[in-house]
């Protein structure tokens, strides 16, 4: 199964290196948000009993999270569409690899897609709108469980649509729900780690942790009836 999760990141990831589909279009298409977002905060108020921060500071956690999960909706429609448009859901198939090597194989690429985004994007968001990180540990650990909780529940809802003709406005919706609470987890354990105590995070950086697992521990189980019915 680790073989043949490593072997389908790698095709996966060397395909979109050759593409230059992250840098072309995800990337931009994540700044281009945080900016369209930041036109409509007025940058100078500030908020009542928080440190003398801007609203623009005090909303830039969740404006940064917005961010990329608008931008791993490319990325997740990207991961099916080159296997969908050319056939390879079959030859995947008939190619005997396992099918949770598949999912978490497609999962890391995507996992490495965001990470390589949300590092970017998100000293963008620290430029931008000025905010500081306090708590260094606090914000890895959430970057890396909400990663991990888009990647597989992503990927999970996208093999749903994959064989669809209707999968580009099908998985949107789909996803965007269920990734919803994890919106909210990441939001406020960044927040924690911007502006907060540390201690009122952690509860938030577990919950995304388990949301994670559930995901990953659903898409082994289950991604093999999902790619003979695609």
């Amino acid at each position: 199964m680790l073989r043949d999760a490593r072997l389908v990141a790698a095709k996966d990831l060397r395909i979109e290196w050759s593409s230059k589909v992250l840098t072309a279009q995800v990337l931009p298409f994540g700044f281009l948000v945080l900016i369209l977002f930041g036109f409509g905060i007025s940058p100078e108020r500030i908020v009542q009993g928080k440190d003398g921060r801007s609203v623009l500071e005090d909303v830039s956690p969740a404006l940064f999270w917005l961010a990329v999960l608008f931008s791993a909706l490319l990325a997740l429609g990207r991961s099916f569409a080159i296997e969908a448009d050319d056939g390879n859901l079959d030859a995947l198939q008939l190619a005997g690899l396992e099918p949770a090597g598949v999912f978490l194989g497609k999962t890391a690429a995507v996992a490495v897609e965001l990470a390589v985004l949300e590092v970017v994007v998100g000293s963008g968001a620290l430029l931008l709108y000025g905010a500081t990180i306090r708590h260094w540990l606090l914000l890895i650990v959430v970057l890396v469980t909400t990663t991990l909780a888009l990647s597989g529940a992503g990927i999970l809802y996208a093999a749903l649509g994959a064989g669809l003709r209707v999968r580009d406005t099908l998985v949107p919706l789909l996803v965007l729900p269920v990734l919803a609470p994890v919106l909210l987890g990441a939001t406020r354990a960044t927040e924690a780690a911007l502006f907060g105590a540390a201690a009122d995070g952690w509860s938030w950086a577990g919950f995304l942790g388990a949301f994670s697992l559930l995901y990953l521990g659903a898409g082994i189980l289950l991604f093999g009836a999902l790619l003979e019915e695609s």
